[in-house]
């Protein structure tokens, strides 16, 4: 409600945001209890008037309707015309019908409805197929569903677990359990989509199905002890194990007689569990097996394990279908990677946690990511060669979409742009304002324009000034005395400054300011040799924890027989929400390049902690890890936080200094103990590796000059030492 008053009262963006952000984010949150739980709000509203009033408004307006809600994919079906059984409504400039009664009343009313879902894997598939087909003239016919179902490229990827945006094969566990599983046909991808769900996870199912598979546990039909010979053909796909709904149905129909709808009635009751109804069911199922010649007590037998199985079954239809789709992904991964993750880039250009976790799986299979190029990119990722992706400019923060339309026509209009002016003298400065160039050239996307992105953000003024008298120049037709002026005649000279580019910590910002991740480099990577000191692993490399990927689910047991890990990464984000008991619990988010993780801080350690909780800070997090399923990441909870300084003192076991002497410079002593003694009364021991003319010694100091090793005493030890003479000893 405070984003839809802000806009209306034509209040500013980021301050309606800043408002907005400020309400925690729980279900049935309402703006009087976030009046009462949010110290920043409060305080808001009670120092500033603007806030005072939209607030006001925002309580007013506060649980009306604010429009009349539809399913995007629902569809009913009537025998004659819908308003002989329900009255009809058509919103406000809309030419979509939709009824008044909600989907439960018009199932009473004996409509039929269905809903059409709609599914962003087939979209991703058809991009992957068409940035094939633009590559490749020998690729124009390709059909993704004619493909070969036994495909060794793809099983190969499969087996090794690179499942990273195949679809429904992603997750941590379901890559564990492909690796345990090793599937080798489409019928074992099936299998697998049916596996992956709690039930059989922890019924020991997974467990049997591998063993059998693999010829470690003999295959029976179903039992060892209760078998059947004409259960085989309906159980031998799944080496014995009841694993799908139809199994449940046909084994009815085959043993018992039962028919097609009979056997389905079945297999509902078993499904719900009702007493009298399996009772019922029990009694039949064994006549019909009687009658058809097999024993009351084998029949009996194989009832209990097809009701102890149903309860696990999974609809073989449904998981079919799914696994085509993991098939044809895992196919286009396999066989035109480059095509296949610049379709996968484009349909998750919005969710940058995910973005991260594509750009190093590109890393992984070698491809190189491009930094958007305003001649080159088109909105979306696209594929230069079949070794690099080239960054889509519709990614980067704070372009609209008119902007970049515009841009792109002209460039295939008139040809690309040669330099910052003539991109300015171009395009239409109401959509490509100087926020959308700024945008352009912190993301990187307009290198090739100047020297280097800095000296870009200096001359931008002067270029669009210069572009703009021209385009006024133009529109009075500004002529000399014999003719129409040159083109040229109307540029005026535009002042090229060149400037030194920033520093790698300012572009990396840049970066993440508008593509909303780091892409040529990353602030962590200076730190990444010492940090494999003491750390666990990198936060990519948790999806091949073996502790972290077994079973489905992030519940009460998993955290609390989780296993401990330390952890490193920046702090790119954090939320303070308050608990029912009005306690606090702090949401983080750690970034090391290779992937994004959740940290959850309780009240008590973010007071002993809050200090080092800066944002784009580097902290090392010690605590347990679980996978959650609901929101489909890895969380710690934090049991200890350092930063680097912290760490360094906890974990290193000196600071190693390698020092030569000149013999014609003997300060080399004094300008030491000026660098040092700053950082005294710290923990972490000096050692000194002293090199001169005529004598090699090795020198413990003593443990009053025991330091703080800070990154600032580091880099003034390295102006004094020189590089790669000052190191952190672990």
């Amino acid at each position: 409600v405070i984003r839809d008053v802000g806009r209306v009262s034509g209040l500013g963006y980021g301050f309606v945001d800043r408002i907005a952000k400020m309400v925690p984010f729980e279900i049935g949150m309402t703006l009087t209890k976030a009046l009462e739980e949010s110290d920043d709000l409060a305080n808001a509203y009670k120092n500033e008037a603007d806030v005072t009033d939209l607030i006001n408004m925002c309580l007013s307006l506060e649980g009306c309707a604010r429009n009349a809600g539809k399913h995007a994919g629902g569809v009913v079906i009537s025998p004659t015309v819908l308003t002989d059984f329900t009255p009809l409504y058509c919103e406000q400039g809309s030419t979509s019908v939709v009824t008044q009664f909600d989907k439960d009343d018009v199932e009473a009313i004996g409509l039929v409805k269905f809903d059409f879902l709609g599914l962003r894997t087939l979209t991703i598939i058809d991009w992957a197929v068409r940035n094939i087909k633009a590559r490749h003239a020998d690729q124009q016919d390709l059909d993704i569903n004619r493909v070969a179902l036994d495909d060794e490229a793809a099983f190969t990827l499969l087996r090794a677990a690179e499942t990273t945006a195949v679809f429904q094969l992603e997750s941590s566990g379901m890559k564990d359990l492909i690796k345990r599983l090793q599937p080798d046909s489409f019928e074992d991808i099936v299998a697998l989509v049916a596996l992956f769900r709690p039930g059989p996870l922890q019924s020991g199912m997974v467990d049997n199905f591998i063993n059998r598979k693999h010829g470690r546990e003999e295959v029976s039909y179903p039992d060892a002890q209760y078998q059947h010979e004409s259960l085989k053909p309906i159980l031998e796909p799944t080496y014995g194990i009841i694993l799908y709904q139809e199994q449940v149905m046909q084994i009815a129909q085959v043993l018992s007689g039962y028919t097609l709808g009979g056997a389905d009635m079945l297999r509902r009751a078993m499904g719900k569990k009702k007493a009298e109804v399996m009772a019922e069911q029990r009694a039949v199922f064994e006549k019909g097996a009687l009658e058809n010649g097999v024993d009351s007590e084998l029949s009996m037998k194989i009832f209990d394990l097809v009701e102890k199985f149903a309860g696990y079954g999974f609809n073989k239809s449904h998981s079919a279908a799914y696994a085509l789709l993991s098939y044809q992904t895992a196919w286009l991964k396999s066989h035109y990677p480059a095509e296949f993750m610049a379709a996968v880039l484009s349909a998750d250009m919005d969710n940058t946690d995910k973005v991260v976790i594509l750009i190093e799986d590109c890393h992984r299979m070698q491809l190189e990511v491009l930094t958007p190029n305003i001649n080159r990119s088109i909105i979306k990722f696209s594929v230069p060669s079949e070794t690099q992706v080239l960054y889509g400019l519709g990614a980067i923060k704070g372009v609209g979409e008119a902007a970049l339309e515009g841009i792109i026509e002209e460039r295939n209009n008139n040809g690309i742009y040669k330099d910052l002016f003539d991109l300015c003298r171009r395009v239409d400065g109401r959509k490509v304002n100087k926020r959308v160039l700024e945008a352009l050239i912190k993301a990187g996307a307009l290198e090739e324009l100047g020297p280097n992105r800095a000296s870009l953000m200096a001359r931008l003024r002067d270029a669009m000034q210069g572009a703009e008298q021209f385009q006024k120049n133009a529109s009075v037709g500004q002529d000399d005395l014999f003719g129409s002026a040159g083109e040229d005649d109307n540029i005026a000279p535009i002042n090229e400054v060149t400037v030194a580019e920033w520093e790698e910590e300012t572009r990396l910002t840049f970066e993440k300011d508008t593509l909303g991740l780091y892409l040529t480099g990353h602030p962590i990577e200076r730190y990444e040799k010492e940090l494999r000191k003491f750390t666990d692993c990198n936060l990519g490399a948790l999806a091949d924890q073996s502790d972290l990927a077994s079973g489905a689910g992030g519940g009460y047991m998993s955290q609390r027989n989780a296993k401990s890990y330390k952890l490193a990464g920046l702090m790119i984000g954090m939320r303070v929400r308050k608990t029912k008991t009005g306690g606090k619990i702090v949401s983080a988010v750690l970034d090391d390049r290779t992937a994004r993780v959740e940290v959850r801080i309780f009240e008590e350690k973010f007071e002993q902690y809050n200090y080092l909780l800066n944002k784009d800070k580097l902290i090392i997090v010690e605590g347990k890890v679980i996978y959650d399923d609901y929101f489909g990441g890895y969380r710690i909870t934090a049991d200890v936080i350092y930063d680097i300084t912290e760490a360094r003192q906890k974990f290193a076991s000196r600071l190693e200094i390698n020092l030569t002497e000149n013999k014609n410079d003997h300060s080399i002593v004094q300008q030491l103990n000026q660098v040092l003694n700053p950082f005294r009364e710290g923990s972490c021991p000096v050692w000194i590796n002293y090199t001169r003319n005529d004598v090699v010694a090795k020198l413990s100091l003593s443990d009053d000059w025991r330091v703080q090793p800070s990154d600032e005493l580091i880099n003034r030890l390295d102006k004094l030492a020189g590089e790669d003479n000052v190191s952190v000893v672990y």
